[in-house]
């Protein structure tokens, strides 16, 4: 309990001394992140028809914007009432039509007001319009609209033509590492981090830094990187942004009493911030206070109604035997991704889990093969390995298993997904070996996921003695693929052995 004081003391308010990295890189536990979309908001430059910004509400969300922080809603409407006025006295400012985007986007992603990001299109699109030429502005407003709506390939495209124009300009490089991300693309990532840190140091910086180590499997790497971005935060919405990622990655270490106190000082920093309060109820759901874990989650859906929150609390209704409740979060989750199609966001992959899980595994292949083949995301292969696991084509779904695992960050439903996959295929070892991996990573990883975790276990038993040799019957002849898992000639199940 000292050492959890001390790391949120640690953290000081804006302006505050940062402190020494060797106390700092000490606490075991102390992890943070960057805003959701760091630099969606663009710091312009001076000239053009833009007036400079006014202070108070519209000042601040410029400066958040410049910093690679994200405004506070309050501020980021006030910044959008402003823009829209002047704009309609002043058509012809492409660079206020660029910041107006820009705006846009980060509302819609704060508040899954998907009607922004038609919007934010059109804005940007105009400023284009308006500023055919070097225009970097617009650019990079376009790649954080495309990855808002997850796709990535239009961010990457979007992002490079930004950076050509600009190589110099920091703002751009996040939005184009969260594309690389989305599609998978590890070294694309690492050029562009690398080129950040040459350019830019701080907050945002070292929280981008952060979340790529943690994709990477580096855990001590993103732990120091993390927590001093949640060290260098500066305002209420920055510091909730840092914290709630310092609560996530406690979460994925399966400490869910650590989890939540992040978790709740991300939300006394912003009181509005939905992420923190969706991890909050997997985290009091962890800790078996189920009834606040509710209030949670519905707390979270009310603020910003994302698929994947419907989901989440669906899953945690169903755990509790409470299936009215659990298909109604289900539907929900249905209409939001069509109200979020509506604004060009493409939800594949959190529908295609939905399907796998409570719907039509067939179809979720559909979606997740067309998804897979447009953005490589170690979480889409995992994602397809599965539905195609739970269509009954296990042996399909193995290779995309392993890809997630091995170029994906380290975590307890990839190695959960794995672990069932072979056991289908008898690979019995290996089952019992990833089963037991995802609960050790973190034991609460899924309110339905852990508990089958834990059956799947109890149905394989001990493993027999006298190793490798005893693993099937004795009437089945090892060969290469025995050693893999499966007895010679095997097209479907292995027979265990017996002790």
């Amino acid at each position: 309990m000292e050492t959890e004081n001390r790391v949120l003391s640690s953290v000081p308010p804006a302006g505050g001394p940062r402190r020494s990295r060797a106390v700092r890189r000490a606490l075991l536990a102390a992890v943070a992140g960057a805003a959701v979309l760091g630099g969606v908001l663009v710091a312009l430059p001076g000239g053009g028809q833009a007036p400079p910004p006014a202070p108070g509400p519209v000042g601040r969300a410029l400066a958040a914007a410049g910093g690679g922080a994200p405004a506070a809603l309050p501020d980021l409407a006030a910044l959008i009432g402003e823009r829209e006025a002047h704009l309609r006295a002043h058509p012809g400012d492409g660079q206020s039509w660029a910041v107006l985007g820009t705006a846009y986007v980060e509302r819609g992603l704060r508040t899954a007001d998907f009607a922004s990001y038609p919007k934010a299109e059109h804005a940007l699109r105009t400023s284009l319009r308006e500023r055919p030429e070097g225009n970097v502005e617009a650019l990079a407003g376009l790649a954080a609209l495309a990855n808002a709506r997850h796709d990535f390939r239009a961010a990457r495209s979007w992002g490079e033509r930004a950076v050509r124009l600009a190589p110099k300009r920091w703002t751009t490089y996040p939005v184009l590492i969260d594309a690389y991300r989305g599609l998978g693309d590890a070294k694309g990532v690492g050029r562009s981090l690398d080129t950040l840190r040459e350019l830019r140091s701080g907050a945002a910086v070292k929280a981008r830094a952060g979340m790529v180590y943690r994709d990477r499997g580096w855990r001590e790497d993103a732990a120091a990187a993390l927590f001093d971005a949640a060290a260098l935060a500066e305002g209420p919405a920055e510091r909730a942004a840092c914290l709630y990622r310092v609560g996530e990655l406690a979460w994925e270490r399966g400490e869910p009493a650590q989890s939540l106190r992040y978790l709740d000082a991300a939300l006394a920093a912003d009181p509005d911030h939905h992420p923190a309060l969706a991890a909050r109820g997997r985290a009091l759901a962890a800790l078996g206070r189920a009834s606040d874990a509710l209030q949670a989650y519905r707390s979270a859906l009310a603020r910003r109604p994302a698929p994947e929150y419907a989901l989440e609390l669906g899953e945690l209704y169903e755990s509790l035997g409470l299936m009215p409740a659990a298909r109604a979060q289900y539907d929900l989750l249905r209409d939001r991704v069509r109200q979020a199609g509506r604004g060009g966001v493409n939800d594949e992959r959190v529908l295609g889990l939905f399907e796998a899980d409570h719907g039509d595994p067939e179809r979720a292949v559909r979606r997740l093969t067309a998804e897979y083949a447009r953005h490589r995301s170690p979480e889409n292969a995992d994602a397809l390995g599965w539905a195609l696991h739970r269509a009954g084509d296990s042996a399909a779904g193995l290779p995309h298993a392993v890809a997630a695992m091995e170029k994906g960050p380290r975590s307890a439903l990839f190695a959960y997904h794995r672990g069932e996959i072979e056991r289908e295929l008898a690979r019995y070892g290996a089952a019992r070996r990833h089963l037991q991996e995802a609960l050790r990573v973190n034991p609460h990883f899924s309110p339905l996921g852990a508990a089958a975790a834990h059956r799947a276990l109890t149905a394989l038993g001990d493993p027999p003695e006298g190793g490798p040799e005893q693993v099937y019957a004795p009437e089945a002849t090892p060969d290469d693929s025995a050693v893999r898992g499966r007895p010679e000639g095997a097209r479907g199940t292995a027979r265990p052995a017996t002790t």
